[in-house]
Formats: C-alpha cells, sequence, structure tokens
C-alpha cells in the first residue's frame, strides 16, 4: 500500500471520528444552553451525524462517484479500491466516535 494512501485512510478515520465527537459535544452545549438534557441530545446527535461524518472525511460524495466510475468505465480497478477503503476506513472511524459517545453517555448503541 502506498504510503500517502495510508495516510489517506488515517486522516480519513480522524475526520469522520472528529466530526461526530465534536458535533455531538457542540450540540450538547447547546442542547443545555436551551434547557434540554444534555447527555440525551449527544447521544441522538452522535447516532445522526455518522452519515456526515462519512461525506465530510472522503471529501463529498461527487469525488467518491466520479472514482467509482472512472474504476468501473476506464478500467482503472485502484481506483475502486482506494475509494472503498476510503469510504471503509471514514465509515470505522465514525463507528468509533459513536461507540465512544454512547459509552460516555451510558445510552445503548444504536
Amino acid at each position: 500500500m502506498d504510503r500517502n494512501f495510508a495516510a489517506t485512510l488515517v486522516v480519513d478515520f480522524f475526520v469522520a471520528f472528529g466530526v461526530i465527537i465534536g458535533g455531538a459535544i457542540i450540540g450538547g452545549i447547546s442542547a443545555f444552553l436551551i434547557g434540554e438534557p444534555p447527555l440525551q441530545k449527544i447521544s441522538e446527535l452522535a447516532a445522526s451525524l455518522k452519515i456526515w461524518a462519512i461525506v465530510a472525511a472522503i471529501g463529498g460524495t461527487f469525488d467518491a462517484f466520479t472514482s467509482l466510475e472512472r474504476g468501473l468505465f476506464q478500467g482503472t480497478h485502484d481506483d475502486i479500491f482506494k475509494t472503498l477503503f476510503m469510504i471503509f476506513a471514514a465509515l470505522c472511524g465514525a463507528q468509533a466516535g459513536t461507540t465512544i459517545i454512547h459509552w460516555l453517555t451510558q445510552s445503548s448503541a444504536s
């Protein structure tokens, strides 16, 4: 595996992880300010931000679809695998962030 590609996977993981953790915590602060239960809101936000974390990590869905299209129709199969690995790394980061939030808020994972 190319060193630059491995670095991209690590960055994708932590961007998705950071979107979940940061978005949930900042959303919890806003819930506190408006009088809602912050831990419940943090848990709900962590679950609902997953798809946005993945999209943010891979840099937008259009680039991923373009890369997949190029791999399918132009025969560059490396692009397909790289894009799938990038999506998987982002998915793992989002899931890790959500799991940590659920552990911290003592709610059931969804």
